[in-house]
Formats: structure tokens, sequence, C-alpha cells
């Protein structure tokens, strides 16, 4: 299938997505530096907190004179300001550096929100919504936790266990030091190790909740087709089989975690008890106060419990790589068709169109157009009609570059579609589709889709002539009326009529209409027709048509087949030649409905 590229997929977390964090976090370089000088302050704080608990106890120790109580009393308000000072810091580090995280999760969201819509129709083709839209939630909270905690968490904490190590084995014996290093290394490897076992469980997790969601929505948005075959059973019964795999995954998600919170726990629980046993032979050998006692235990307290969360850090930071590889996968994913270099803005000052021997294929096996030419002349009316298949609406896709042909060229006005700006192209193409997907907003928001700097007197014309005025009036909240999902609170025929209005008021040079009138009655269609006859005489205009009635008084008819021109004239000239538009339209003709 062409198409551009597939999810890059990392059997392990590719730790160099990490660097393109860095912008990010330099977009608010000053407010980073101060967030770091406020961790730096809070830090030395809560190492300054045990030294100040040392002295209160030596110095209340054996103390009973109303001499002395001013010194303990002091250290005790020292110690206070000091534990409110930790705090403090911590507060205002998390506060300046709040706009950062929430500054780039808009960045990263916003970056990929543009990637998507820079992909190729091939890759919308394949995607899935449900899944999609989870993979970039769940991506974007990710970076967020991330660059909070690598930067305030893991780093500032392995700081302090290094100063606590280093304060230890230069006032006590070498003994507690040694405990805490021990200690401190085999937890981290622990960790590390089931952690990184963990982490194919999370990723089945992610991938049974993105697929039970796709199922959910894709479901959901095929409501009405869901009644027609009376399936609500089948849908429940798929979308629980889905969560099923999910809940299958949540449960070694959750028995892999209590393994390694016991693991980490057990580390912790011999760690501390064989410093508070080494601490207690001391006192009772006379090589230590209980001042000291009280600091060895602050100083475990200290270094433990913060690296316990250093475990829940590192656990969730996997996690969540595991949920932003999917997401960095996205970004690294290469549109087929791409801008040149510098490519030039389209001058489309007439409108004329043509296909210069062009071949397209979306399948090595399967060519659609083989060496196909013609021309559309300015202001004139080209329709393109033959069976299914036969590459009448591939023809389009090429115009408007959803493709890049695989021979030959696609000219407007002589210039080389593939030597100018995708905007600029399209903003010079309207189209009116078979198939019309409306915004979940209003009538009048969804027409001035069309051009947004349209006023509301401009947007009234259009639906004049789509023929939608008096259809509007009916309706409660006349031109605020939602179309609901998708458009489907409209009929087809609604939806056709609104997609009219919305090409005619953006004014391009070239129109391209596919079957666009396939969902109206005969009589709302001869109107339309009239109407877009009018409209057609100021632009160049495509017509891809099944009714050979809605074409009659095209300047040119090409009858494809095959991926060729088979036939070409206006609709006499072709009648005349008894071809295959001539048996194509005696059967039209003969097998005609009259509307009621």
């Amino acid at each position: 299938m062409r198409g551009s590229g597939t999810y890059v997929h990392y059997s392990e977390v590719n730790w160099r997505t990490l660097g393109s964090l860095l912008p990010y976090l330099m977009e608010f370089r000053g407010r980073v530096l101060l967030a770091l000088l406020c961790l730096v302050a809070a830090k030395v704080a809560s190492v300054g907190l045990p030294f100040i608990l040392k002295e209160v106890i030596d110095n209340l120790d054996g103390q009973r004179t109303l001499e002395v109580v001013a010194m303990p009393l002091a250290l005790l308000v020292a110690y206070g300001v000091v534990r409110f000072a930790n705090v403090l810091f911590g507060e205002l580090r998390d506060t300046l550096f709040g706009r950062v995280t929430e500054r780039a999760m808009r960045r990263v969201g916003l970056k990929v929100f543009s990637h998507l819509h820079n992909l190729d129709l091939a890759f919308h083709l394949n995607r899935q919504t449900g899944g999609l839209s989870r993979e970039i939630e769940r991506g974007v909270n990710g970076i967020s936790f991330l660059m909070r905690f690598m930067v305030f968490n893991i780093g500032p904490t392995l700081l302090e266990v290094g100063l606590v190590i280093g304060l230890l084995w230069k006032n006590y014996q070498g003994g507690y030091a040694l405990i805490v290093f021990i200690a401190v290394v085999l937890y981290i490897s622990f960790s590390v190790v089931a952690t990184e076992w963990r982490t194919s469980f999370v990723r089945q997790m992610n991938a049974a909740e993105s697929a039970s969601s796709t199922r959910a929505i894709d479901s959901l948005i095929n409501f009405e087709t869901v009644k027609y075959f009376a399936n609500e059973q089948n849908e429940a019964d798929a979308y629980d089989e889905g969560l099923a795999k999910w809940e299958q995954a949540r449960r070694k998600n959750r028995l892999s975690l209590f393994a390694l919170n016991g693991g980490q726990s057990l580390i912790i629980a011999i760690a501390m008890t064989s410093a508070m046993v080494l601490a207690a032979s001391d006192v009772l050998n006379g090589a230590m106060t209980l001042g000291d006692f009280a600091l060895i235990n602050a100083f475990m307290m200290q270094v433990f419990m913060p690296l316990g969360f250093l475990g829940f850090v590192y656990r969730e930071m996997k996690g969540s790589m595991a949920n932003i590889e999917k997401m960095f996968g996205l970004l690294a994913v290469a549109p087929t068709v791409q801008d040149k270099p510098k490519a030039s803005q389209l001058n489309a000052h007439d409108g004329s169109v043509t296909f210069n021997n062009v071949s397209f294929r979306y399948q090595a096996q399967r060519p659609i157009l083989t060496g196909l030419s013609f021309t559309a002349k300015p202001m004139q009316k080209v329709a393109l009609v033959g069976a299914s298949g036969a590459g009448k609406s591939t023809i389009s896709k090429l115009l408007l570059r959803f493709y890049d042909v695989d021979s030959g060229s696609v000219e407007i006005d002589g210039q080389d579609i593939r030597d100018v700006s995708q905007y600029s192209l399209r903003k010079a193409i309207g189209v009116v589709p078979q198939d019309t997907v409306l915004f979940n907003n209003t009538i009048l928001e969804n027409v001035r889709y069309g051009r947004l700097d349209a006023t509301d007197a401009e947007v009234m014309a259009a639906l004049k002539i789509a023929h939608l005025e008096e259809f509007v009036k009916t309706l409660p909240d006349g031109l605020a009326t939602k179309v609901g999902e998708r458009g489907l609170k409209l009929s087809g025929g609604e939806k056709q009529r609104v997609a009219i209005a919305r090409a005619v008021l953006k004014r391009p040079k070239i129109m391209v209409f596919d079957e666009a009138t396939s969902s109206l009655d005969s009589r709302s269609e001869q109107s339309i027709l009239a109407a877009l006859a009018d409209v057609s005489q100021r632009q160049t205009t495509l017509v891809i048509a099944h009714r050979l009635s809605t074409i009659v008084d095209a300047d040119q008819i090409l009858v494809i087949g095959e991926g060729q021109i088979i036939e070409q004239g206006d609709h006499h000239s072709l009648l005349e030649r008894d071809g295959a538009y001539t048996k194509l339209w005696r059967f039209q003709q003969n097998h005609s409905v009259d509307p009621i």
C-alpha cells in the first residue's frame, strides 16, 4: 500500500528522544534557572535539618536548669524555620517550573497535531482515530511527567544521597556510609532491572486500551449502521473482548508492581535496620551521643524515603516513556508528499488544468492510470465519466496532490504542481466531495469554513446558491443549528448542499465536483445544477459524474476506462460516435426513475 511510512516502534525505550525536550526547557531558561536555585536551596535546608536536630537533642540531654533552656529553644526555632524553608523552596520550585511544563505540553501537542495534518492521505486512510487519540493524550501527559520528575526528583535525589554519604563518611565511622552506598546501589539496580521487566506489561496494557478505545469510537461513529443490523450485542461482545485483554494486562502490571514494591521495601528495611543497630551499638559504647543517634535516624529516613519515591518516579518515568514511544514514532513518520525546498506559490491566473502522460498506481501490481493526458481550458467544464474503479476520483486526488504521480506531470496554468507549495495549490481548488463530512459545529461555521473571513451576508449568498436558504429558515435555531458529529443530524442531501455552499464561498479558480449531487432528489438536483452552471462560468470546473444527465452541458466529456481516456468530446459528438458513452447513456435513460 502506498503510504507515508509506518509507526516507528522501539523494542526498548529510546532515551535519545528525551533530547527533543531540551528546546522546551530553553524557552523559559530564566524560569528554569530560578527553579533550580530553589531546588538547591531546598536540598541544603533538607540536609541541614538532621544537624539542627542533633544539637537540639544533645542540648536537652541531661540539661535540667533554666539557664540552659534558651539554647535548645533557639535551635528548635531554627529547626522550624529551616523545615519551613525546605517546604517553601520546594513549592516555589514547582510553581516556577509548572509554566515550563504546561508550555511544553502545549508545544508538543500542537507539533503532533500539525504533523498529523501534514501527513499524506495514505496515512490517514490506514489510521484508527480512537487509538491515535489515546496515544497522543498519553504521550503529552507522559512528557509532562518526565519534564517535572527527571529535573526535580531523580537528579536531586541522587545528589542528596551523595551529600549524605559524604557527610556520614566524614563525621562518623565508614560503616554508615557503606550501608547507605550498598543499599542505594542495590535499590537502583533492582529497580532498573525490575522496571525494564515491567515495561512490556505497560505496553500490553496501553495497546489493549488503545484497541478497545478504537473499537468503541468506531462503533459509536457508525451508530446507525449498528442499529440497522441489530448488532448491538456483537459490538458489546467485541468491546468486552478488548476490555478483557486490558484487564489481563492490568493484572499482570499490578502483580509485577507488587513484586517490585516488595523488593524495594525489603532493601530499605534491611538498610535502615542495619544502620540503626550500628548506631545503637555506638551509643551504648559511648562513641556517639543520643543526638548522633537521632541524626543517623533522620539521615536514613531522609535518604530512603525519597529513594522510595525515586523508585516510583523511575517506574512511572519508564511507563511514561512507553507512552510517548508511539507519539515520537508519529513525529518520525515522514509524509510521502512534501514541498520542495523554497517551493514557489501557485499563480492560478486562468485556471487551466493539464494532465500530461500521467501514470499512477496505489499498489505495484495494480495500475490505476496509464499515460493519461487531457487539458481543461480556462472556464471550461470538463466531465469525467466511466465505470467504478476506472480512476476518476484518483484524478482529483492527484490534482490536489494527495498523491504524487509515478510519471508524467499535472500542471495548472503551465506550472507543475510538484514545484509549488501544497498550501497555495489547495487554496486555488474548491472541492465538493461525494462523501461529505461536516464538523460538529453550526451550519454557519461549516459553510464559513470555505473562507474563514467571509461575512454573514456572503455565507447567506452561498447558501442561496446551494438551495439551503429555505431549509435553514425552517430550523428553530437557523444558521446556529448544530449538525452533529460528522453531520449526522442532517440528511445526505442537506450535507451535500452545505458542502456545495462551502465550496462556492471559497471562490476558487478551479472547482472539482465529485458526484456532488448524488444524494439529491431530481428536482433539487436540477435547481442546484442550474445555479452551479452559473457559478462554473467564472472558473474551470472538473465534474466526476455518475448520472450523465448532470453533465450534458459540459464543454468536454472524458470517458475513462482502465486508467485511460477511451472517448473524448462533448455530449452530442459522443452520442454520434455510438461508442461506450452512448451505451452508458442509453442504459441510464432506460433505467431512469421519475421523482414522485
